[in-house]
């Protein structure tokens, strides 16, 4: 069957060559993670952030943050926290948040892996106060600023999400991502991920950190992984036919969004695929098949069926 949805493609090659975008403004939800990592990845390239010393007063490091290999439990299994964004309410002070959900953690730091959005809040906040800035001054300066994306924010306001592509979500409280939610075009969200694979973000030792995963497993239902790992700040795995896929996927109200990098494509492509809906897999699915050159008629059309 074929799928629908309003879909958003970018896609970049290894010489340079571009294809689809516009200048529409999505949230980047998750790929955001992407970003923090590489923040802070050039902080410990200049020896000014540790990755494997103990945070001060914590039990686990910054790659342990990074990679949610930490033991921290997630906000967002929190019903009152889904229950609150759903009415729209004001986001809960940082706070708050977490003495609501930083429970027990689920395993000891490096015995486990899960998921957790507190972790990358975490992360944010040991890196701006390693680096004296905020995360929005180190996004300027360490990325956006080197690849020309000038169409990067970091939302904090619901004025900020009124510029998104999504009628629905323009107003949306981006607080309720307590670490950061990005907002650009899929063209700047390609640029990012394929300047970070080019070299021009971090050096070859860094990249290799950043790019080295843990392996958790074969297929995802409903979603195009033949397997499946996780990184610093990356998804990593397979994705079938279109080979190794290393990036992010990202979901909030009303949008998702997948950006991969295909090493094993011709040219090395970069994808970003922008969505409206809530499934993840259908971003990646488009991601995939744009890798291949397959079911993708540009900007804003909804890809042919498999």
């Amino acid at each position: 069957m074929a799928e629908t949805g309003e879909l958003h493609t970018f896609r970049i090659d290894g010489d340079g060559r571009v294809a689809g975008g516009g200048g529409e403004i999505f949230p980047w939800w998750s790929v955001t993670k992407t970003v923090i990592a590489i923040c802070a990845l050039s902080l410990v390239e200049e020896g000014r952030a540790e990755l494997d010393a103990p945070l001060p007063g914590e039990g686990f490091t910054l790659r342990q943050l990074l990679g949610h290999t930490a033991g921290l439990p997630d906000y967002y299994a929190l019903p009152e926290y889904r229950a609150a964004v759903a009415r729209d309410e004001e986001p809960w002070p940082p706070g708050e948040m977490l003495k609501r959900a930083r429970t027990a953690p689920l395993f000891a730091p490096g015995e486990g892996w899960a998921y957790s959005n507190i972790g990358s809040m975490l992360a944010r906040q040991y890196i701006e106060e390693v680096a004296g800035a905020p995360l929005a001054e180190m996004v300027a300066r360490r990325v956006a600023g080197p690849l020309g994306l000038g169409s990067v924010e970091l939302a904090t306001r619901r004025e900020d999400f009124q510029r998104v592509h999504w009628p629905e979500a323009r107003h949306y409280h981006p607080g309720w991502v307590y670490h950061g939610c990005l907002i650009g075009t899929a063209g700047d969200a390609a640029r990012l991920l394929h300047g970070l694979f080019a070299g021009r973000l971090l050096g070859a030792e860094m990249l290799r950190e950043m790019t080295r995963p843990h392996p958790l497993g074969g297929a995802l239902p409903g979603r195009p992984w033949t397997s499946h790992g996780y990184a610093l700040g990356l998804m990593s795995g397979e994705m079938g036919e279109a080979g190794r896929a290393i990036g992010h996927s990202g979901g909030g109200p009303f949008s998702v969004n997948a950006v991969y990098h295909f090493p094993d494509q011709p040219g090395a492509l970069t994808v970003a695929c922008f969505t409206d809906g809530t499934d993840e897999g259908f971003a990646e699915r488009a991601a995939a098949r744009a890798a291949m050159g397959k079911g993708w008629r540009g900007p804003g059309a909804p890809p042919e069926g498999q």
